[in-house]
């Protein structure tokens, strides 16, 4: 893993796909107000009647509330991933902040998710068949500069394909940096191109794509289907 950050880039406009747990709903209070101070008084307001409201919003404190896009399509889901931050962290994160990952395809982001069930699954005994749900997202993203780390070789430990220790330091030096983000080759589908992003703000729009059935049988995810349009 080279110690000197990577070269810049500056792509006018990203289009990248994810696909989340359908069982995880929209967060309505960013989808319902555009501005930050709309977000204050609603926020203020629904703390008096809705006891589960820090639940459904996640941690307020891991993402500043001028990086939340407000107004946007799909504002939840573009916030979501810096308020509800898996603290076992992920291959770019140590579980101390966020990061919106992407995919150049749908099929990028059913091939990482795919593994990744199936990771977590193998783990789960005496489970032989399970049927999961999962929204697919469309993500329109603006102007934004991204350290290009598709600049290092696949063999680079940061693609390691099971150890995220050298991604991980590699992650958090660029997010300590003040990074917007990278561009990054994808592990689970080689050739292609993914995306992590260390803040929402340039994000114009998530739209709800599709949704896609992922079979659980007994030893990996074997069968994937689209089985719903929006």
């Amino acid at each position: 893993m080279s110690q000197e950050l990577p070269p810049t880039i500056t792509p006018e406009s990203i289009t990248g796909f994810r696909l989340i747990n359908s069982r995880f709903p929209p967060i309505s209070l960013f989808d319902d107000v555009a501005d930050e101070d709309e977000f204050d008084a609603l926020y203020e307001l629904q703390t008096l009647t809705n006891p589960r409201l820090q639940t459904e919003l996640g941690n307020l404190n891991l993402i500043r509330k001028a990086e939340i896009p407000f107004g946007i399509p799909g504002c939840s889901y573009a916030t979501g991933p810096f308020t509800h931050v898996n603290p076992e962290g992920s291959r770019f994160s140590d579980g101390q902040y966020g990061v919106l990952y992407m995919g150049e395809s749908i099929d990028t982001a059913i091939a990482e998710v795919a593994y990744h069930q199936s990771r977590y699954w193998q783990g789960v005994h005496g489970l032989d068949y399970d049927r999961l749900v999962f929204r697919g997202l469309k993500c329109k993203v603006g102007t934004m500069t991204l350290h290009d780390a598709t600049t290092l070789s696949f063999g680079d430990t940061i693609y390691d394909a099971d150890s995220y220790a050298a991604s991980r330091s590699y992650g958090r030096r660029l997010y300590r940096a003040g990074s917007e983000g990278l561009r990054y080759h994808s592990v689970r589908k080689p050739g292609d191109t993914c995306w992590g992003l260390f803040t929402p703000r340039h994000v114009r729009s998530v739209i709800q794509t599709a949704h896609f059935e992922f079979i659980w049988n007994g030893e990996q995810i074997s069968t994937v289907n689209k089985f719903t349009k929006a």
